[in-house]
């Protein structure tokens, strides 16, 4: 299993994290997907390396940003 950790900026309410969450878990091989709300951090859990561009695009269609890494 691969953990990548990222990080999120705009999310306020736990709407923000289940948006957030369900538009990463539609990434092909993602399993899990854990948002810390206060800090915005993001870790995702994958049987194979994730694609940083299909992450940052799922989190903009949530309706938030990508911090730059």
């Amino acid at each position: 299993m691969i953990e990548t950790n990222y990080t999120v900026t705009g999310m306020t309410c736990d709407h923000c994290v289940r948006s957030v969450t369900e538009e990463i878990t539609k990434i092909g091989s993602v399993s899990d997907v854990r948002v810390d709300l206060p800090t915005g951090a993001v870790t995702v859990r994958s049987g194979e390396p994730v694609n940083d561009a299909d992450v940052r695009e799922a989190v903009e269609e949530a309706g938030y940003e990508l911090a730059a890494s």
